[in-house]
């Protein structure tokens, strides 16, 4: 009995002392962030740091900043950083267009290597100086190639839409992704596949013209130029962003902005198809409402587009974008909100995860979480969107700009790689023989 007594104290000693030492192994480090660690599965680490945020910040990261950069960059336009501690205190979702210029007096924009150093230089405060170190998205207009001092500019759309080209769009975009990315930008605001049935609109050379198959079509090989065709978005690629949903081609009098007076067989037959086709073929991981209303309700507050419809019958995962300024004008021009934080209210209940370009109503918001007006899931799920893109960008490991100078955030058109592609866009045939059958 003695022996049974001496051989369990052993047995319990043994057991204690592994499980001791498997703990000790296992436990992560004293400062370990589960959201840090690369390792981790994207999902985890989004709920870690959802767990660890204030509501101011959450409400920074949906919210962007453009001109109002002004504030906290110097006039050779590096970054202030006691400025930036003021305005930049709990993180901004995006910042946008930082290629444009610093100088008032000027408007020729940043090149290339200020372009780097400018957006190295916010990643750096943010992931170091913050309390939580979330990066920022840097989100460009590329329309027709990289907007920017010495980027490359293509034909409008409307111009290379017509060569049904589908491989020549592709490889555009693909350049036009490497160039910007190599900048520091991690989203474009393009491919426009609005649907063009009012020729006296003055946005159809964003377009790909009136045929809702060929918009589908060439705003599939933009996506996969911008995305690339695989499962991730890698170094030399960024986030595409559809636009704009939906009807926009057709407005009223065909004055831009003007309401699209049409029925829901034809916002499905004639305007959507474009945009299915980016969201379940391209994984296309932004989309842009457009301005306008439809049978009375603003794109910018219709929940039955947004989320009945792409997030529902599509099963759209990605982060819906406002256009510029369009949440105020659900109170300013369209009147259905009584003031700038009932829009946002209307907005963010609608399912538009973020304000661009800069800080008109989303910081409305928070008197509005604070008084348990919504419930804080509503901000969460728009939060978690946003953090999610950056985390599977890399964002929060790689966040710096590439400025190793391979050329191709210094005008590619001198390279002899991009003068065949671009001048195949001006050259390709456009015009379909008939063969006699007319």
């Amino acid at each position: 009995m003695k022996l049974s007594a001496n051989r369990l104290l052993i047995l319990s000693i043994s057991i204690s002392g592994i499980l001791f030492c498997t703990a000790y192994r296992t436990s992560p480090p004293k400062n370990y962030l589960l959201y840090r660690d690369e390792n981790q599965p994207v999902e985890s680490r989004v709920n870690d740091l959802l767990k660890r945020m204030t509501l101011e910040e959450k409400l920074a990261q949906i919210q962007c900043i453009w001109q109002k950069k002004s504030r906290f960059i110097d006039k050779n336009g590096d970054l202030l950083p006691d400025s930036a501690a003021v305005y930049l205190k709990h993180g901004i979702g995006q910042i946008g267009r930082p290629s444009e210029g610093f100088d008032r007096s000027s408007n020729t924009g940043r090149t290339a290597e200020q372009n780097a150093r400018f957006t190295n230089q916010i990643q750096r405060f943010l992931v170091g100086k913050t309390r939580l170190g979330i990066p920022a998205f840097f989100h460009e207009e590329c329309l027709h190639g990289h907007a920017a001092k010495d980027g490359t500019s293509f034909p409008q759309p409307i111009g290379f839409a017509s060569s049904w080209n589908r491989q020549l769009v592709e490889e555009l975009f693909t350049m036009t992704a490497r160039e910007a990315r190599s900048r520091g930008t991690h989203m474009a605001l393009t491919p426009v596949v609005d649907v063009v049935r009012d020729p006296r609109w003055g946005r159809t050379e964003e377009t790909y013209g009136e045929d809702p198959y060929l918009c589908g079509e060439i705003g599939l090989a933009a996506v996969y130029g911008f995305q690339g065709r695989g499962k991730t978005i890698d170094s030399e690629h960024l986030i595409a962003t559809l636009k704009h949903m939906t009807g926009h081609g057709q407005p009223e009098g065909g004055n831009n902005i003007a309401p699209a007076t049409i029925s829901e067989r034809v916002v499905r037959e004639m305007f959507l198809p474009p945009f299915k086709k980016c969201v379940q073929q391209g994984n296309v991981r932004s989309v842009m409402p457009s301005y306008n209303e439809i049978d009375g309700v603003p794109s910018h507050a219709n929940k039955w587009l947004l989320q009945t419809i792409l997030r529902g019958e599509w099963g759209f995962k990605g982060s819906i974008v406002s256009d510029y300024y369009a949440i105020r004008e659900l109170c300013d021009r369209h009147k259905i909100a009584a003031d700038h934080k009932s829009a946002a209210i209307l907005s963010l209940t609608s399912g538009v995860d973020i304000e661009l370009p800069e800080q008109e109503t989303y910081h409305l918001l928070k008197s509005v979480f604070d008084n348990k007006e919504l419930p804080m899931s509503v901000l969460d799920t728009a939060v978690a969107r946003n953090l999610r893109q950056k985390f599977e960008l890399g964002d929060f490991c790689h966040s710096s700009a590439n400025m190793a100078g391979d050329g191709w955030g210094c005008c590619p058109l001198k390279s002899e790689a991009v003068k065949p592609k671009s001048r195949r866009t001006t050259r390709w045939p456009v015009c379909v023989p008939v063969s006699g059958i007319l």
